[in-house]
Parts: C-alpha cells; structure tokens; sequence
C-alpha cells in the first residue's frame, strides 16, 4: 500500500534514491522495523488477552524438570507472529506480485490449519486437538496448491543463460537470454550446481516434459508436509522453535537477495529468477515478527506459539526455499527440523520393531523429539535451545558458503 505511494512520490518530485534495488532495501527495513514494534509493543496486549480468555497451555506430565510450572501459559502466540508479519507485508510488498501473494495465502492457510487445532484443544479440552489426518490434507492441498501456481503461472520464471553485461561500475548495461519457464533446482556442492526436474520423465521423449508437473507437484507437497511438521515438533521447549526458525528464514533472505538481483547472480553464477527480490519484504517481516516473539517466548516462556506459529513457520519456510529454488538445501538448512523428525521417525519405528521381536517395545532415545531427550539427561533446556541455536548458526553458514563451494 505505501509501496505505491513512495513510487507515485519518487516520480511526481524525483526524490531521491529512486533506483528499485535501493528502494527494496528501504522498504525491507521499514518492514522489519515495523514487524518487531508490533511484535513487541502489541505482543503484550494480546498475550493479556490470551490471559484473560484463559487459553492456557495444558501440559501432559512427561516428568520434565520445570515442566509442571508451565501449566497455564498462554498458548495461541503464533497469532502474534502472524499479525507482525502480515501488517508490514501489506503496507510495503508489492501486493500484485506472485510470489508476495503465494506466501501471504501460505501464512493464512497455515495460521487457520493451527489455529483450529489449538482451539480444539483449549477450548473443546481435547489434548489431541485437530486429527493428524486433516493436518496432512490442510498441508497437502497447500502443497497442491503451491506446486500448481509455481509451474503454471506465467510470472514464475527464471532468467534463460543469463550473461548479462555489467560495467565496472557495477552497473547493468546489458541482459542476454529470455525469461522462460522451468523446473530448475539448485543442486548444493555440484560443478554444474542445477538439476530439473523434468529429467525424471525426460527420457520418455522431447514431448514428456510437458508433463514434468507430474513429478514437481508431488516432491512440493512432500517438502511442505515434511518442513511443516518438522517446525511443530521443534516447538517443545521455550524459544527453540522461534530462535531456529530466524535463523533458517534469515539465510533465505540471502538467497532471495542474491538470486532476485541480476548483478549478484551474475557475479555468483547462479540462476537468476526475476521478481523474486520482493520477497525480501516479506521475509524481513518475517524475520522481525519472529525476533520480537522470541521476546516473550526465551526462557521462562510468557507465552507459546502454538500450532498456530508452529505449523505456519514450517509451511512459510518451505515456500520460500521452493520460490527460491534451495530446497534441495533444506536437509542442511533445516538440520535442526530434521534431526527432531528424524528422532522420532526412529524412536517409534525402533519401538514397534522391539516390541514385535523380543515381546517388549525399547527406545533409542531416552525421549523423543531430540530436545526431550536432552531434557532426560538432566540438561537445562536454556543451554538446550542455545546450542542447538548455535547448531542451526552454523548449517546456515555451511549452506550460504554452497554459493560458491562446488
């Protein structure tokens, strides 16, 4: 909305810094200053709000250390995250843009699909909240619906052999090559470091590739089930959840700089993917709106993000790395989401595997997810959620050094 009034003022009265790349920063900025005012000043208000409404969490005895303690902490927090990145992105984004509107339908579905399982288990005092099976329908259709848009629509391309001409003073003289569509990937650690996914059925025939959504559909939906429920069993102790997910959203605001910027993917040698620059508002949004929950979420946690937060950061975080063509970099990106899924992928198919052999189930882990088990061991869960903050810190750098290591 502001968006438009900065560009009508720049052209009316020739303001200066009118050039797109320094007007996106500005706005990006703007973005992030407003998403941790809102967070943080109006955070308090409605964590009242939660109180007075008493949605308290209900905790089920584990037999954590300081778990009984956190009975009755608001939950439903994920509202604040939602509400402190939506503002922002539709005061400064450019609403029209494909990718701006891809991500605010993610951050709605996401945020409804929670929500409800929240309620179900606040206000209806059912522990088990919304049935497994419509959390995964709720996920698939969004990756059905994410994976249509980004093969189908028109916008949604990627710059052709990009050799662009650029002075010394770093300055765009020329752009070669045709904006075309693509199921191109970025594969991390390779030489030729870009895989389509139109080669599953390429061998079929020159006409099978016409028919690559066939495959690309499929692995979206995957990645948006996969990452979504990796964020909601990372939210288990206070600022994991949060903190971690900053981190991974902050490096794709890298990617989504260097890749929407023809002179740094020129310089980078990476594909370039026109528009997609304007994701960088949403994503310091994000950023900021995450931060300024992590006010009230660090240790003693003042409120939980709930499903509602969970749930809509793991479905954000994978349209983003899809947009930007990372997600074959969520493995290492997302280590933290992975090895909480990984855990308890393993504990349970390890405990049914025992129980059917020797008469009894046995565990790998002395809780699962991972942090639980940490927990057990008698680790404070502050020094937990710092190093696996550290953890994530450093799979951020080891993904943004697969720019250039190959």
């Amino acid at each position: 909305m502001l968006t438009y009034l900065f560009e009508y003022l720049e052209k009316q009265y020739q303001l200066p810094g009118a050039s797109l790349f320094q007007f996106s920063t500005f706005r990006a900025g703007m973005a992030i200053l407003f998403s941790l005012i809102i967070a943080t000043a109006y955070g308090k208000k409605i964590i009242l709000f939660l109180q007075k409404q008493q949605v308290g969490e209900t905790i089920r005895d584990l037999g954590l250390e300081g778990q009984k303690q956190k009975a009755g902490t608001p939950t439903m927090g994920g509202i604040i995250i939602i509400m402190a990145t939506l503002i922002p992105v539709l005061l400064f984004a450019r609403l029209e843009n494909i990718y701006i509107i891809l991500l605010i339908f993610t951050t709605v579905w996401m945020g409804v699909i929670g929500f409800i399982d929240d309620y179900i288990k606040v206000f209806k005092k059912n522990k088990e909240g919304l049935k497994g099976r419509f959390k995964v329908m709720g996920q698939v259709v969004l990756g059905l619906i994410v994976g249509a848009v980004l093969y189908f629509h028109p916008e949604v391309t990627m710059r052709d052999h990009n050799k662009t001409i650029i002075t010394e003073q770093f300055t765009v003289e020329e752009v070669r090559g045709e904006e075309i569509k693509s199921t191109m990937t970025t594969v991390p650690f390779f030489k030729n470091n870009e895989f389509d996914y139109g080669s599953f059925i390429g061998w079929m025939g020159e006409g099978a590739k016409e028919y690559a959504w066939l495959i690309f559909i499929p692995i979206i939906i995957l990645i948006v089930t996969a990452v979504s429920n990796g964020a909601n069993l990372t939210d288990g102790i206070d600022g994991l959840a949060a903190g971690t997910s900053a981190i991974i959203v902050f490096t794709l605001g890298v990617f989504a700089l260097v890749s929407g910027n023809i002179i740094f993917s020129e310089y980078l040698d990476i594909m370039y993917i026109p528009r997609v620059g304007e994701l960088l508002i949403f994503i310091t949004a994000f950023v900021g709106a995450l931060v300024g929950f992590l006010w009230y979420n660090t240790y003693p946690a003042q409120v939980f993000m709930g499903d509602t937060g969970s749930l809509t950061i793991g479905g954000v975080i994978a349209v983003i790395a899809i947009i930007v063509r990372k997600e074959l970099l969520i493995p290492v990106l997302c280590g933290i989401f992975f090895a909480e899924s990984l855990s308890v992928m393993t504990q349970v198919a390890y405990f049914k595997y025992t129980k059917k052999k020797f008469g009894e189930g046995r565990r790998i882990f002395l809780m699962s997810p991972l942090h639980h088990h940490y927990q057990k061991k008698g680790y404070h869960e502050s020094k937990i959620v710092t190093r696996f903050w550290i953890v994530g810190i450093m799979l951020a750098v080891a993904t943004i050094v697969t720019l250039k290591i190959r």
